[in-house]
């Protein structure tokens, strides 16, 4: 597997060139969407798909559809998936990403409730019941 350039690298890429065009040209920026990256993270974990979407809690029709790129998720589809792809906080912030969401950010008492239980490797019901507990909106809806 190819190794992505740090943001960090790209950067000074970027500062030094002439202009865009020079940094465009030069800078081999990743194609990647969010179908291959949720692939690549399911060949990586060794997981199954079906056993993905149980434990993300997501309908198994709507998870093949945003595998393939039929569906795009919103955010807290995207973060449900995160969990039940096992994603570590950096692979869930890449996942939101590629989603076209904003990541998760500690200063937002949702997002940091979020944060550490992805860091205490919390399943996404277990992350729920944190959220409900501590009076935030939970990932599954009750009507889900």
């Amino acid at each position: 597997m190819a190794t992505e350039r740090l943001t960090d690298e790209l950067l000074e890429q970027l500062l030094a060139s002439a202009s865009p065009e020079v940094y465009l040209s030069q800078a081999k920026l990743p194609d990647r969407t969010l179908p291959d990256y949720l692939r690549q993270l399911l060949k990586e974990k060794g997981l199954k798909r079906s056993d993905v979407f149980r434990a993300a809690g997501i309908n198994t029709t709507f998870g093949y559809q945003a595998f393939s790129g039929e569906r795009h998720p919103g955010r807290d589809n995207a973060l449900m998936l995160a969990f039940g792809l096992q994603c570590t906080l950096q692979e869930t912030q890449r996942l939101l990403r590629l989603a076209g969401h904003s990541e998760l950010w500690p200063k937002v008492p949702r997002d940091a409730i979020i944060i550490f239980c992805i860091e205490h490797g919390l399943t996404r019901a277990e992350c729920d019941d944190e959220l409900y507990r501590l009076g935030e909106d939970t990932l599954l809806s009750p009507e889900g």
